[in-house]
């Protein structure tokens, strides 16, 4: 039997088992105190004081590591906390650069946020010597401006605990404290795999993506090129939430209407180039499973986990699958099979990519993705970047009527839309390797064994006479433990899965906001996965292999999967990396 607690919140009497903090017992109470350094199951350290609580002790306890206790009475709203609070916050304003208009973070910024809601007013009121670092842009895909910073220590968290990659964490002492790489490097010149994790944790604009839309507004104007866009599956997934429409919801048809309203000639989908992934990636493994290729066959879709393996792994290069990732397959059949249809010089062609993920624009930069002199993918953009300038475009998005991708590049299957959930790429597979091998047809499609948010999940899967032993794993951190059990021999598997973010896709780095206050509401890769998951079940074709327009494009034009033009425009090869470049 659970042990619990009574306690008395602001006079609200709670009950809540042993072990949960007083932060949590006064959510469940429905009584919000204010945070800026927590994020759940990321960073508890109660280091920003803002948390603070009266619970008749000698001095204020931070309510996100302060542990209830029976008959504990807590105030979370007297005069003195409140006041102490203020001067808290008016301390870490005295060191900040307050230029908020500027900001990219500006009215999204949880410190803005606080100061409103705790009635701030004076933002000088301790001024005196401020610190001044220079920003470190030298990333593709990530700035870093710490006179935006107040050492919350998220960002290090995530970098940390959830991606086990490590590369920042606090440097000096005192007033010079700051967040750095070891060595003060730029994050360039450090293992950095660009996911973009320490962006979604911080709660200011101290980082954020290294902005695309400027380019992207300039190709749109230039009217000698043939300017193409293609969104990510897990963009439908989170778009809406810039607009106001609740989380979880899929806005597939009024992303391509404001795709197509920016002045985009074409608006096709990267679903389709899931589909023709999976074409790819499962006559890989089939052939990796009958010939005695190198197995397990790891998956290689996420560009921050493969620049992980790269770095951290490079043992495991030989078992990645050598797929490029579905929006290069998608820019290297525009530039190729589109192009030659409509009659187009590849060169005059500009592919940009709508992504979840800060890595794809470190990804679209590798020499090794593109053929005859031009990348496939010419610029990319974040989610956060394409609502962005859907609103400088005055575009009513929340209002606008859906429409339909373009045709060729832009119908998918279901199995191309849940890509963008953790598991998805591997559901998604299963369903085509098994009616290849066997012959015959699922009675049931849905995979769901799978899925869900479980750091690891692993499943045995009977296709014909083979048990196919098969693994998940999310977040580069599971990653490595997922590796390390492969490497010591704890475990073996035929085919893995890894999404280099938490969630997978759903949650990757270029993502909307979500406050660490929200996330305490509502689990973000839960809802935005069930949107794909719902948009899934409601497709007419819901397997890769059914894909009509994409057996098509065999038919004209590859031949057949793994065929000698698609290993040319459709696979790649990996490099090991350095972990530091000093």
């Amino acid at each position: 039997m659970e042990n619990l607690v009574k306690l008395t919140i602001d006079g609200v009497s709670v009950e809540v088992p042993a072990g949960t903090t007083v932060l949590e017992a006064a959510k469940k109470a429905g009584i919000n105190i204010p945070t800026l350094c927590y994020l759940k199951d990321i960073n508890q350290i109660g280091a920003c004081r803002m948390c603070i609580v009266d619970t008749g002790a000698r001095a204020f306890g931070a309510a996100c590591v302060l542990p209830v206790a029976n008959g504990m009475n807590v105030k979370t709203n007297t005069p003195k906390i409140r006041e102490a609070r203020r001067v808290n916050l008016e301390l870490l304003l005295s060191n900040h650069d307050k230029k908020c208009l500027e900001c990219p973070r500006n009215q999204k910024c949880e410190l803005q946020q606080m100061c409103n809601d705790l009635g701030v007013e004076d933002v000088d009121k301790y001024k005196g010597k401020m610190n001044q670092y220079d920003i470190d842009d030298l990333s593709p895909s990530i700035v870093r401006d710490n006179n935006k910073c107040i050492l919350c220590r998220r960002c290090v968290a995530a970098c940390n605990k959830t991606q086990a990659v490590g590369v920042i964490g606090p440097m000096g002492r005192g007033f010079k404290t700051q967040i750095r790489s070891p060595w003060d490097q730029p994050l360039n010149d450090v293992a950095c795999i660009n996911c973009g994790q320490c962006i979604a944790a911080c709660p200011t604009g101290a980082l954020y993506e290294k902005d695309s839309t400027k380019a992207v507004w300039n190709l749109l104007s230039d009217t000698t090129k043939h300017v193409v866009v293609q969104p990510a599956p897990a963009v439908r997934a989170a778009l809406g939430e810039e607009f106001g429409i609740p989380m979880g919801t899929s806005v597939t048809g009024k992303m391509a209407a404001a795709l197509r309203r920016l002045g985009f000639e074409k608006v096709f989908d990267t679903d389709w180039a899931a589909d023709l992934t999976i074409m790819e990636e499962g006559t890989e493994f089939i052939g990796r499973l009958k010939n005695g290729g190198v197995l397990p066959m790891i998956t290689s879709c996420s560009p921050g986990w493969i620049k992980f393996c790269e770095t951290y792994y490079p043992d495991f290069i030989p078992n990645l699958s050598s797929c490029k990732s579905p929006h290069e397959m998608e820019g290297a059949m525009i530039k190729s099979y589109w192009a030659q249809k409509e009659g187009i010089d590849p060169k005059d062609i500009r592919v940009v990519s709508v992504m979840p993920c800060t890595a794809k624009k470190f990804e679209a930069k590798r020499p090794e993705l593109g053929h005859d002199g031009m990348q496939d993918v010419d610029e990319v953009i974040t989610t956060r970047e394409l609502a962005k300038m859907i609103k400088e475009a005055g575009i009513d998005f929340a209002n606008l009527p859906d429409e339909d991708f373009d045709p060729m590049l832009g119908e998918s299957s279901g199995a191309g839309v849940i890509f963008g959930a953790t598991g998805g790429v591997m559901e998604a597979a299963l369903r085509t390797v098994y009616e290849v091998v066997t012959g015959k047809t699922l009675d049931k499609v849905d995979f769901t064994a799978v899925r869900g948010i479980e750091g690891v999940k692993e499943a045995t899967i009977k296709v014909g006479d083979l048990d196919v032993n098969v693994a998940v794993a999310h977040g580069t951190a599971n990653a490595a433990k997922l590796l390390d059990s492969v490497k010591n021999g704890e475990k073996t598997y035929h085919f893995i899965e890894i999404m280099g973010c938490p969630g997978g896709c759903v949650t990757g780095g270029g993502q909307p906001f979500v406050s660490a206050q929200k996330r305490m509401e509502c689990d973000p890769k839960v809802l935005r996965a069930q949107a794909l998951y719902t948009e899934d079940a409601n497709k007419p074709v819901r397997k890769s292999h059914e894909n009509a327009s994409v057996n098509v494009l065999y038919k004209e034009f590859l031949g057949e999967p793994n065929s000698h033009k698609a290993h040319e425009l459709l696979h790649t090869t990996y490099v090991k990396r350095p972990k530091y470049t000093k």
